[in-house]
C-alpha cells in the first residue's frame, strides 16, 4: 500500500508533561522545523501526557498557520491511564466499546485543533475487544469524514486478522528495532507485506542508547565501522537498518532535539548493503542465522 505518512514519522509522546515540556512557542518552532526538513506526520495518543499533550499541541498547531493538508495527524485510543486527569480509573485497562472509540476519536480532533485525523489506532490490543462492536465505531467516524484511515498499535498477526474480519486494518505500529527485531521471525512483517497494512515501528533505536550489555556491545563495535564507510552516525544506521527492510517501515522518532532529527531524515539517504544488513542482525543476535 502506496502511504501518504512522511517515511519519518515524529513521534510527540515526549513533547509534553512525559518528556521535555515544551512551550507553545517551543512546539510551534518543532511543528514547523520537522516540515521544512521533510516530515510531516506527527504521532499522538490521547494518553500522552496524561491526557494533556494533545491539547498543548493543538494549541501550537493553530498558532503555527500550517495547512491541515500540509500534515498528517495520527492519534492512539483505548487505553485507560491510571494518572491525575482521571482519577476513576483506579486500575490501568483497556476500552473499545464503539461509543468510547468515538468519543476519544472526537476528543483527540478537537484537542488537536483538527478537523479530522490521517489515522486512528488502537493503541494495544485488548482481551475484551469485539470486532462487531469496533466495526461501528470505525464506520460511523470514516463516513463522518472524521478519520481517513484505521488502524492498530502493538497487535499481533493474529489480533489484526481477528480485527480484519470486519474492519480494514490499514496500519500496524509496533515496536520494531534491530534489538526489538520479533517481527521479522513471527511473520509480522510477512503478514503485513501480504496484507497491503503500513508498518510503522515505534522506538526505532532500541536498547542502544538506552542499555549496555554484550549484545549492544557487540553492535556498537560494528557500527564503529559502518560509521566510517557510510560516513553516518550510529543513529543513521539504525534506521538505515530499518528502512531496508522491503515492508517499507515507517520509524517513528521520539526525540525532540534538532541534530537528532536532522540525522533521522539524512537516515533515508544511507543504504545498507544487504551484507552490512545481515552483519548488524547476526552481530545483535550472537548467532548464525538459520
Amino acid at each position: 500500500m502506496k502511504s501518504n505518512f512522511s517515511r519519518i514519522i515524529q513521534g510527540c509522546m515526549s513533547w509534553g508533561k512525559w518528556g521535555s515540556k515544551l512551550s507553545t512557542s517551543e512546539m510551534e518552532e518543532l511543528i514547523h522545523f520537522n516540515l521544512e526538513n521533510g516530515i510531516s506526520s506527527f504521532d499522538h495518543a490521547d494518553i500522552y501526557g496524561d491526557y494533556t499533550t494533545e491539547i498543548e499541541f493543538g494549541k501550537a498547531f493553530k498558532s503555527s498557520s500550517v495547512k491541515r493538508e500540509d500534515i498528517q495527524l495520527i492519534s492512539k485510543c483505548g487505553i485507560q491511564y491510571v494518572g491525575e486527569t482521571r482519577p476513576e480509573n483506579i486500575v490501568k485497562h483497556y476500552q473499545y466499546d464503539s461509543n468510547y472509540i468515538i468519543y476519544s476519536a472526537e476528543k483527540s480532533i478537537k484537542d488537536l485543533n483538527a478537523d479530522y485525523l490521517d489515522l486512528l489506532l488502537l493503541h494495544r490490543p485488548s482481551p475484551l475487544m469485539h470486532p462487531d462492536e469496533i466495526k461501528k465505531a470505525i464506520d460511523v467516524l470514516i463516513s463522518e469524514g472524521k478519520i481517513r484511515m484505521f488502524g492498530v498499535s502493538n497487535f499481533s498477526k493474529e489480533q489484526t486478522e481477528l480485527i480484519s474480519l470486519k474492519s480494514k486494518v490499514k496500519v500496524n505500529q509496533i515496536q520494531f528495532s534491530l534489538s526489538h527485531n520479533n517481527a521479522l521471525f513471527d511473520s509480522s512483517l510477512d503478514y503485513m507485506v501480504s496484507n497491503n497494512i503500513i508498518p510503522m515501528s515505534w522506538s526505532p533505536l532500541g536498547l542502544f542508547f538506552k542499555e549496555k550489555n554484550k549484545s549492544v556491545d557487540r553492535v556498537n563495535l560494528l557500527l564503529d565501522e559502518l560509521c566510517k564507510k557510510y560516513s553516518s552516525t550510529k543513529d543513521q544506521l539504525l534506521l538505515s537498518w530499518i528502512l531496508k527492510h522491503p515492508s517499507k517501515i515507517h520509524p517513528v522518532i521520539g526525540t525532540t532535539k534538532k541534530e537528532r532529527i536532522l540525522n533521522a531524515v539524512n537516515s533515508e539517504a544511507v543504504i545498507l548493503s544487504e551484507i552490512d544488513w545481515f552483519r548488524m542482525l547476526e552481530t545483535y543476535l550472537g548467532r548464525k542465522l538459520p
